[in-house]
């Protein structure tokens, strides 16, 4: 079974709800169960697509209907880099050595060569390519252990769709433990203040809803069911590669940016 690979670039806040309140946040994103890392259904990811080919014109049956299932798979869209807020830096991309063995698990799974060794953090540390000794994230500080593998870089440049984006990943790629980065994947995603204004234009409804921030980069995996499947994919973002996602979409929110990696990339 053909695969490939969907890099995600948030290019705007991104809401996926999970559809029940926590805490103060009345709109929270969606999370896996175990992890608790910020996740896009497969379903919701599946129907954005179909979505998309049909406002392109395009071929949307491949991705079938409630009496049809379609000719292709799509899985759940992964977290990949999260943005956090840093003293040393404007923000940084923070991942962790499970998230990066998770996704070399997933290359493979789609026959992409992922070329680049495992990482390995203690608590309190962080891998980075600056010289400096403390790296600043958000109010917690990191010891700097060791540099980054260029192999892993690069098959990070590789899903992200924009050059001058992905240039920047070198010296803003940060890895934390898993522990320090499930704080942040919980704790640190921005909280958004919305409110519904009744005639007289006082607050009738106000609430808060979580999302994912601006350059969160994600991935997901296609596989095809029937042959050309994947090449159908494939074209709806040749000549548009964006895709609009999740709640919001009148107020500019759910936009990612889509790169494409196919079947034997990745060496």
């Amino acid at each position: 079974m053909r695969g490939m690979m969907l890099g995600m670039l948030a290019e705007t806040h991104i809401h996926s709800g999970a559809g029940r309140s926590e805490g103060f946040v009345d709109l929270p994103v969606a999370r896996e169960a175990v992890t608790s890392y910020p996740v896009i259904a497969g379903s919701s990811l599946k129907g954005a697509l179909r979505d998309a080919a049909r406002e392109r014109g395009m071929d949307e049956s491949i991705f079938g209907d409630q009496d049809r299932a379609g000719d292709v798979l799509v899985s759940d869209a992964r977290l990949l880099l999260l943005p956090v807020r840093s003293l040393t830096g404007s923000y940084r991309w923070v991942t962790c050595p499970h998230i990066l063995e998770r996704l070399s698990r997933d290359m493979r799974l789609c026959g992409i060569s992922d070329g680049f060794e495992g990482a390995s953090v203690e608590r309190g540390k962080a891998c980075c390519t600056d010289d400096l000794n403390q790296i600043f994230l958000e109010e917690r500080e990191f010891q700097r252990s060791n540099g980054i593998d260029g192999a892993l870089i690069d098959a990070l440049k590789k899903m992200v769709p924009h050059k001058q984006t992905a240039s920047r990943l070198e010296r803003q790629l940060v890895i934390i433990s898993d522990d320090d980065f499930g704080w942040f994947a919980s704790y640190g995603l921005p909280v958004i203040a919305r409110n519904k204004l009744d005639d007289n234009k006082k607050s009738k409804n106000l609430w808060y809803e979580e999302a994912l921030a601006p350059d969160t980069l994600m991935y997901a995996m296609v596989f095809e069911r029937k042959d050309g499947a994947l090449g159908k994919v494939q074209s709806m973002f040749e000549t548009k590669p964006y895709l609009q996602l999740g709640g919001n979409e009148t107020v500019g929110m759910g936009w990612f940016a889509v790169k494409i990696l196919e079947q034997g990339e990745g060496r």
